[in-house]
């Protein structure tokens, strides 16, 4: 019998595993960040007080397989404007797919699960970052219509994108 993925809600108890998760995911990409911002870089996805406070302030999405979780996304409700978000957009972060899983419609689905979220809220917009070397989250958002507005210029040593999905 083959196991399926499954979908729901995280909560507080899932934070260690969200931010190993996390770690894995985005440190496949440790080459591809400036030497200079690397130790920042990785600094910043260990931190354990950024899942914390969005496990408290986002929604969460989780996806599970054989009970480990493989994938991961929050989304933050309006009223939390950062950084380049503005205060009146709903917007995705930390979207994570275990590497052994990519290409297999986990991304989109936890990128649904959010846009769904958001819809249910009645919010307006939602948005999301990503760079220049993500090129699979890159073509599920644009085919999921989001559209790239600005570039956020470099970060990290290297480009980031800011994109938003209209709702309404």
């Amino acid at each position: 019998m083959q196991s399926t993925y499954t979908y729901r809600e995280g909560n507080l108890n899932d934070l260690t595993r969200i931010k190993e998760l996390t770690l894995l995911a985005y440190l496949k990409y440790k080459n591809e960040i400036s030497k200079e911002s690397k130790a920042t870089w990785i600094a910043n996805l260990g931190n354990e007080n950024t899942y914390l406070e969005l496990l408290k302030s986002a929604s969460s999405f989780i996806c599970e397989y054989e009970h480990k979780i493989i994938g991961s996304a929050f989304l933050i409700p309006n009223g939390n404007p950062y950084k380049w978000f503005q205060a009146d957009w709903t917007y995705i972060r930390m979207l994570a797919v275990h590497p052994d899983f990519e290409g297999k419609g986990i991304g989109k689905k936890l990128t649904q699960l959010c846009i769904d979220k958001a819809i249910e809220n009645d919010e307006k917009c939602i948005a999301l970052h990503t760079s220049e070397f993500q090129h699979a989250a890159r073509h599920i958002y644009e085919s999921m219509g989001f559209v790239r507005i600005k570039e956020l210029g470099l970060i990290f040593g290297k480009h980031y994108y800011l994109y938003t999905l209209q709702l309404k």
